[in-house]
């Protein structure tokens, strides 16, 4: 009875038995009882004059009275190639294959490529001056340097010949950017700076059968044992040459040079990466080439993609750091050469994470962006980098930093926060007084040159043989590098699930697995083997349960295959998938798309690539669910052919519009808007420690003045707990020993205070309470410069002090003997903030007004004190009078040296120490050709939040990064003592800083 009721119910006729059933009459709802979005009486309205609501129906839109169609007011625009036909190829052997058909199918093939071409370029390419127009205040030359790790090349030399230059494999999409940059369709003028990379060398030698070829990464030994014997016998055989790296003389790099700068595709200017003492004037020679990709690709790459190493002793992760370090300020050398003011400098990927800052180093007015290609991890994951703040603070060089997805960008502005302290928020970092934008550019692939690619004869007749050697089954293509965050291990398992769960698809279904072998050398030492044996394993496992005599499930190519297999195998597959775990930007996924026009196989894509946040209508999977996998291959083949066109019309729209060009294009022009939008802000750059250190070690009289807290001991929450460290002791004592410096603590403490923690160190000079007292080396006597000034004031401000004192508990007031400072670091943050406004008000309007006092603000007190007296007057006293005794020594003396200091660091934290940035900057600026100080001479550098608006040139983020410079100079190791130790003692900061003056690693 209930089964005959159902099958009336789904045929839809009236069973008699219910229709005898008299029921009630409803009436017809009126509309009052609607809801307000569902009465015709404010929905049939229009908003705009004239639109109706038929207008928001797409089909209604786009007919007009006549019944011809156009595009309607709400109509969504069908892109050109995503209904193109495409022309199948034509076997010559095969039925109406004559040359006729044959010429119209490859006219057919052309007008499909140049629709795409069409399309993928979208608008047309702006013009210099439009570009000039959206930020008319900025000077743009109209230049863009790209600076990249690798040359679009692999090189193979031979000496005194041309050398050979083949396309490189890998980052086809950046280079296909450089190519577009290069091109006449875009209005810049584009020059890409990189690395040689390691350069083949074949020997003229006669080779056993077998030998590898030479490299300068591998150079080939020889063996002596090896060597001919003589038909001479009296006389001794020749010594062969030992080989130690590749010697390239002056000739050959400058043919290079000229054969790179004259490239039709990209102009490039090649970085040459060796020690000092491995060139000279008449060459180079090449060792150990591949140490300068160590560090990026041991400890960068593998963390950012959520990997770790085992701990070691550190040792070889120093002299990688140093490495990384001296290879971007190689960089920066040579983009400083080309480069000219209004340039703009785009900087890729993480080999180059230091070289923004660098740059912005010895070009604060440089136009800077930086462009991720790979993830970035949470802060989390960065936190176990060690030199995390270092890598952050290289890419805050940058005016505009850009990623390829959302998430990426938020770990970065929150790794900004969350390990340097700096505010941060969706768009952006706040940094070195300026603003560092963030933004989301995901990168695409030239679709023009892809499709022209993909449909070649020789494609053609491998897509044919493709086809015939896989009739009647659905291919599964997948195409990997055999490294740990492709996933290939997940795939395969998650195919054999599939297997498992759907047995009717077995001797159906081939997965054709190709894996290339990894480039990341870290990759290759530690992983490759395993993974290479995992994958073995499964594809035999795979095989041998699902496979026959005749049929093998899955066809594993550990190899590389050329560019025609490659798109004849993107062409026949009827599914992609892509299982990486952990990916920047997949192109192989958006090659894909493309080469599918004509057979619209579904894209299975990981959810943790890249390029997910792209292909919203691929069809995303976790790879590490396996069953989750199993069943979206079922779905993918069991898909309807209409669903299927949908998806691939979508993507297809998206990856040929949104290509290389239309990426490059948006980030210039946010960058461009950037900078427009703070043409007039200056950030303070990071301290070069390198130009530093090398400005010290060639001075003969040099001057040191440091303020105390906040710049040698950090900030404490009581006042006399800021004592300082046994290394800061011992780093001011080796730097005080050299008679050419002359050191001084010029601080807000009293005399008491400097005199209890460091006036045993008798070379010191001090200058206690803001300049009220000084002390100079090698004295005990302190001298009062305020002894004839009225110290009236101070029962006034002892009154106004006490009355908020007693307002906010926790506060309280420190007397000194020119100065009195209410402090308020114990009391509640806001209240003590409010308090201490309002009491600085009062202040002002009274006991400012009587005397010839100055109320400052300081790190949470409130401090009163003369005005003349400021550490201003200090540093400017100090300088002019060792210039006078310079003066005085060299006129006694007969000698024309030096007659002003060659070397001024001043380090301090707030603003009382302004007015000796202000001080150093006036007497280092020239006057009728004359200053006190030479303007490179002089580092005035602030400490602490990357906020602040400075009038010092140079920037540290605490007072840690203080101690490691004053260690820099005076030569203390890491363990607080000598360097006797050697490099190793130094710490890794101060390391790679000493190798980039010495341009190779200290011994």
């Amino acid at each position: 009875m209930e089964q005959n009721l159902d099958a009336t119910a789904r045929e839809g006729s009236p069973d008699p038995q219910l229709s005898s059933i008299a029921r009630p009459g409803i009436s017809e709802p009126t509309e009052s009882y609607l809801p307000p979005h569902l009465r015709a009486s404010v929905t049939a309205v229009p908003v705009t004059p004239g639109i109706t609501s038929e207008a928001y129906d797409p089909e209604q839109s786009d007919r007009l009275a006549d019944g011809a169609t156009s595009p309607g007011y709400f109509s969504r625009k069908v892109v050109d190639h995503a209904i193109a036909a495409s022309p199948p190829p034509l076997d010559p052997s095969s039925e109406g294959a004559t040359p006729d058909n044959i010429a119209a199918g490859e006219e057919q093939g052309k007008e499909f490529n140049r629709r795409v071409s069409k399309a993928a370029m979208g608008l047309r390419a702006e013009s210099m001056s439009e570009i000039r127009a959206i930020s008319p205040g900025l000077e743009l030359g109209g230049n863009i340097i790209s600076a990249t790790f690798n040359i679009p090349h692999s090189l193979k030399y031979r000496k005194g010949a041309d050398w050979e230059l083949r396309p490189r494999q890998g980052q086809s999409a950046l280079f296909d950017a450089f190519s577009y940059l290069s091109s006449d369709e875009a209005p810049w003028n584009h020059t890409c700076v990189a690395w040689t990379g390691e350069i083949d060398f074949p020997l003229d030698i006669l080779s056993p059968p077998g030998t590898p070829p030479a490299s300068a990464t591998h150079p080939r030994p020889l063996n002596v044992l090896s060597a001919p014997i003589p038909v001479d016998g009296s006389r001794a055989p020749p010594t062969p040459p030992l080989v130690d790296g590749l010697r390239i003389p002056r000739e050959d790099m400058h043919r290079l040079e000229h054969q790179l700068s004259h490239d039709k595709r990209i102009k490039t200017v090649p970085v040459w990466l060796a020690d000092d003492a491995d060139g000279s004037d008449d060459g180079i020679t090449l060792k150990d080439q591949t140490r300068w990709r160590r560090f990026a690709e041991h400890d960068l790459y593998t963390l950012f993609h959520y990997k770790q190493h085992e701990p070691t002793d550190g040792r070889a992760e120093r002299t990688q750091w140093a490495d990384y370090y001296r290879m971007n300020q190689k960089f920066a050398n040579k983009i400083l050469e080309i480069y000219k003011p209004g340039d703009i400098v785009i900087v890729h990927d993480y080999n180059l994470m230091l070289l923004p800052s660098m740059l912005r180093q010895r070009a604060p007015h440089m136009y800077i962006s930086f462009f991720l290609h790979s993830p970035f991890p949470s802060s989390e994951f960065l936190r176990c980098l060690p030199r995390r703040k270092e890598v952050l603070e290289g890419v805050l060089g940058s005016n505009l930093v850009g990623f390829q997805s959302y998430s990426y960008s938020r770990h970065f502005s929150s790794c900004c926060t969350r390990i340097l302290g700096f505010p941060s928020d969706t768009t952006g970092v706040d940094a070195y007084g300026s603003r560092v934008e963030v933004g989301v550019f995901p990168i695409g692939i030239d679709a023009t040159k892809v499709t022209s690619l993909a449909w070649k004869d020789p494609v053609n007749e491998k897509y044919q043989a493709l086809k015939k050697m896989y009739a009647g089954k659905k291919i599964i293509v997948g195409r990997d590098r055999l490294d740990s965050v492709r996933g290939v291990p997940q795939k395969l398992m998650a195919f054999e699930r599939f297997l498992e769960m759907y047995p009717e698809w077995r001797e159906k279904v081939v997965l054709v697995q190709v894996t290339s072998p990894t480039n990341n050398e870290a990759e290759k030492e530690d992983t490759e083997n395993k993974i290479a044996s995992r994958v073995n394993e499964l594809v035999m496992k795979i095989n041998g349960m699902y496979g026959s005599l005749g049929f093998s499930p899955v066809q594993h190519y550990s190899q590389y295959i050329s560019q025609d297999e490659y798109f004849a195998l993107l062409r026949a597959a009827d599914i992609g998938l892509i299982t990486s775990v952990r990916d920047g930007m997949n192109t192989t996924s958006l090659e894909y798309v493309v080469c599918q026009r004509e057979s619209a196989g579904p894209l299975i894509l990981s959810e943790f690539s890249g390029t997910a946040g792209s292909l919203k209508d691929a069809i995303h999977i976790n790879p590490w669910d396996l069953t989750g996998v199993a069943e979206q291959i079922n779905n993918a083949l069991t898909m309807s052919e209409d669903r299927r066109q949908a998806m691939e019309q979508s993507l297809l729209a998206h990856v040929t519009s949104k290509n290389v060009q239309y990426w490059i294009a948006g980030f210039l022009r946010r960058l461009v808007n950037v900078l427009g939008s703070r043409k007039n802000v200056i950030s303070t750059p990071l301290l070069d420690r390198a130009t530093m250190l090398q400005r010290y070690t060639s001075a003969k009289k040099r001057l040191f003045m440091f303020d105390y807290d906040g710049t040698l001991t950090p900030i404490v929450r009581e006042p006399s707990a800021a004592v300082p460290s046994e290394r800061v002791i011992t780093s001011l004592k080796a730097l005080a020993a050299d008679h050419r410096n002359a050191v001084w603590i010029i601080s807000g403490r009293d005399q008491e205070f400097l005199s209890q923690h460091l006036g045993h160190i008798s070379e010191l000079g001090f200058s206690a309470e803001h300049g009220s007292f000084m002390r100079h080396p090698g004295t005990t006597t302190w001298e009062n410069l305020a002894e004839k000034f009225d110290m009236g004031w101070q029962v006034e401000v002892m009154e106004v002090f006490q009355k908020y004192t007693d307002k906010v508990p926790g506060a309280f007031i420190e007397r000194k003997r020119c100065a009195l400072t209410w402090h308020y670091r114990l009391a509640d943050p806001e209240q003590g903030l409010h308090m201490s406004r309002e009491c600085q008000k009062e202040l002002e309007t009274t006991v400012g007004r009587k005397w010839d006092v100055e109320v400052m603000t300081g790190k949470a007190n409130l401090e009163v004190r003369p005005t003349f007296i400021n550490k201003g007057e200090i540093a400017k006293r100090l300088v002019t009078t060792y210039n006078q005794e310079l003066r005085a020594l060299n006129a006694s003396a007969g000698d024309s040296g030096a007659t002003k200091l060659e070397f001024v660091l001043c380090l301090g934290d707030d603003f009382t120490d302004e007015d000796m940035f202000r001080s150093l900057n006036v007497l280092s600026a020239p006057s009728d050709g004359q200053s006190e100080i030479e303007s490179d001479n002089c580092f005035s550098v602030t400490v602490g939040a990357s906020t602040k608006v400075t009038l010092a040139r140079w920037h540290l983020l605490e007072p840690e990064d203080v101690v490691e410079c004053v260690a820099l100079l005076a030569g203390v190791g890491g363990g607080g003592g000598g360097a006797a130790g050697g490099a190793l003692s130094m710490g890794e900061v101060n390391l790679a800083a000493m190798s980039v003056v010495a341009d190779h690693i200290p011994k």
